[in-house]
C-alpha cells in the first residue's frame, strides 16, 4: 500500500472500517477515539464532515486497533498469534535489503501548496485529543523528517506536535531520541534547524517511524525493504528534506535555536499528564503542502491499554529481541513488550548456564530499544508465553524469592513523561529499573516441581481423537 488511501480501501475490504459524519473536533472526537481505542478489535474510524471544516477534510484513528489492521500493514499473514508476528518480521527483516527511497519529480502532496501569510496549519481540523490538554495537537500518528547539518542520513521519528497558532507548532523531542540529537547538533552550531512534518502517510512509515531503530539506520530505507519497493519522495521545496510523495499534508519550516513556546499538558502513552507545561522548540511553518480532501492521521495516546500501541509492540519486541542475540544471549525464545505504559517487557530464554536470566534481563533493560522504558523486565522460562500476562505474573508468583532474584538498577534514563519524574528534574530524567528472574532456579531447576498441564503430545493425541466433537468448546 503506497498511501494512507489504498491503506483505507484495504480496511474497508476486511469490513474493518466505519465512517462517522458530523462529529465536533473539540474532544468529542478525541473521546470517541478513547471510547474504541481502549477495546481490541474494534473498527477504524473515519471522521468526515467536521464541524466548521469543508466535507472531506477528514481524521482516522485507531488504524492498528486490530490483529488483522496491523498484519495487512506490516504485510504480515493474517491469523498470526502476537508472538507468532514477531518471529514472522524477525524472519523476514534478517533477509530484506535496505532500499533508499526513490526521489520523485512531484507527487499527490504537492497537489496544493500555501507559503507565507497563506500558511494556516488550522485549516484542517486539527483535533483537541483530551479533556486536559493545553491546546490542540496535529501531530500524533506523524513522522517528522529531521537530518544533521554535516551528514546526509535523514530520521523519521514520531513525535507530538501542538499547534501555538496558524504558523508555528511546538515540539516535544525528548533526549534519547534520534531527532532530539539532531536538533542538539544544529543548535550547537547556532544554526536553525530544518524540518518537515508529514500527517497522513503510508501507516507503514508510522509504524516504523515509531519504533526505535539503531542510529544511522534510515526509516525510509527499513520501510521500502519491507514492503519490498522503494519509498516515493519529493524534494521539499523550502528544506530541500525528502518528504512522502504520497502524504496527505505536510508542514516545512525551521527551528530556531532559540525560540521556546509553552507546550502542554498533553495526554500521554504512559497514561498521564506526566510532563506538564514546559518551555519547548517550535518550528516556523513556511510552508504547507496537502492533497485535495486531505486526511489526518490521529493516533493519540490513551491510558493503557491502548490498541494501537498493543499492536505497535510487534515490531519493538522484534528489535529487542535481535538487540539480545546481537548481545551475544543465547537461546531468546520469546520477547514481548507489553503496553502497560510501556514500562513492562518479558523475555523467555531456554536456560543454557548459571547467570543466564539475569544476564538477559540486564541486557534488555539497558540496550537502545529501551532506553526510556523498560522499567520492569522479567525474564521467564520457555514454558511461558511472555504474551500472556496471566502466565508471566503465575511465574513471577511462583519462581521468584525476592531476595535473590529481583535486582535494582539505579540511574538508569528515564523520560520527562514519566510520572514518577518530579517536575525538579524534568530536564535531567533518570529512575532505577528492576529486573526480575522469574525462570526455575537453574542450580536446581531439574528438581522444581512439576507443572499441572498436559503435555503437548497428550493434547494433540485427544484433539486427533475429539477434534469434530469439540469445535466450539475448547
Amino acid at each position: 500500500m503506497e498511501d494512507l488511501r489504498q491503506w483505507l480501501a484495504k480496511a474497508d475490504e476486511l469490513g474493518e472500517l466505519a465512517t462517522l459524519r458530523g462529529i465536533p473536533w473539540d474532544l468529542d472526537i478525541g473521546v470517541i477515539t478513547e471510547l474504541a481505542g481502549r477495546q481490541l478489535e474494534k473498527p477504524a474510524i473515519l471522521f468526515d464532515d467536521i464541524p466548521g471544516y469543508p466535507s472531506g477534510h477528514r481524521i482516522l484513528v485507531n488504524a492498528w486497533g486490530s490483529r488483522n489492521r496491523f498484519a495487512a500493514t506490516a504485510d504480515l499473514p493474517l491469523g498470526l498469534t502476537m508472538t507468532g508476528m514477531v518471529e514472522e518480521w524477525r524472519r523476514r527483516s534478517k533477509e530484506m535489503k535496505l532500499l533508499p527511497p526513490r526521489v520523485v519529480g512531484g507527487g499527490p502532496v504537492l497537489e496544493n501548496t500555501d507559503v507565507g501569510e497563506e500558511v494556516d496549519v488550522l485549516k484542517f481540523p486539527v483535533p483537541k485529543w483530551h479533556e486536559q490538554d493545553g491546546g490542540r495537537y496535529i501531530g500524533t500518528g506523524d513522522v517528522i523528517i529531521t537530518k544533521g547539518p554535516d551528514d546526509d542520513w535523514v530520521n523519521l521519528g514520531t513525535y507530538r506536535v501542538m499547534v501555538h497558532d496558524r504558523n508555528h507548532v511546538g515540539l516535544a523531542i525528548e533526549k534519547g531520541h534520534h531527532g532530539r540529537w539532531h536538533m542538539d547538533e544544529w543548535f550547537a552550531k547556532g544554526e536553525p534547524m530544518p524540518m518537515a512534518i508529514a500527517i497522513g502517510m503510508d501507516p507503514l512509515l508510522f509504524l516504523v517511524g515509531a519504533s526505535e531503530l539503531p542510529w544511522g539506520m534510515g526509516e525510509y530505507e527499513y520501510a521500502g525493504a519491507t514492503r519490498g519497493e522503494p519509498v516515493d519522495v519529493v524534494r521539499g521545496p523550502i528544506t530541500g528534506l525528502p518528504i512522502p510523495a504520497t502524504a496527505e499534508i505536510v508542514l516545512e519550516g525551521f527551528v530556531d535555536p532559540e525560540e521556546r513556546r509553552l507546550e502542554g499538558p498533553f495526554g500521554e502513552y504512559i497514561g498521564y499528564y506526566g510532563a506538564g507545561i514546559r518551555s519547548l522548540p517550535v518550528l516556523k511553518v513556511e510552508a504547507v503542502h496537502y492533497r485535495n480532501n486531505p486526511i489526518i492521521l490521529g493516533s493519540p495516546p490513551l491510558r493503557p491499554t491502548d490498541s494501537q500501541w498493543y499492536y505497535r509492540q510487534v515490531l519493538k519486541a522484534a528489535l529487542l529481541w535481535d538487540a539480545l542475540e546481537d548481545a551475544g544471549v543465547p537461546d531468546v525464545a520469546g520477547v514481548w513488550c507489553h503496553s502497560v505504559g510501556n514500562f513492562f517487557q518479558v523475555v523467555s530464554v531456554k536456560q543454557r548456564y548459571p547467570g543466564h536470566a539475569k544476564q538477559a534481563a540486564r541486557i534488555a533493560c539497558q540496550c537502545f530499544v529501551s532506553l526510556q522504558a523498560g522499567r520492569f523486565t522479567v525474564v521467564v522460562d520457555d514454558d511461558i508465553d511472555v504474551a500472556d500476562l496471566d502466565e508471566v505474573l503465575w511465574a513471577m508468583c511462583t519462581r521468584v524469592d525476592p531476595d535473590r532474584d529481583i535486582e535494582i538498577l539505579k540511574d538508569c534514563l528515564s523520560n520527562p513523561l514519566d510520572p514518577m519524574i518530579t517536575p525538579e528534574r524534568k530536564n535531567n530524567p533518570t529512575l532505577s529499573r528492576v529486573i526480575v528472574d522469574a525462570t526455575r532456579p537453574y542450580e536446581w531447576r531439574d528438581r522444581f516441581p512439576e507443572v499441572v498441564a498436559s503435555s503437548p503430545e497428550l493434547k494433540q493425541q485427544v484433539l486427533g481423537r475429539w477434534g469434530e466433537k469439540l469445535q466450539g468448546i475448547v
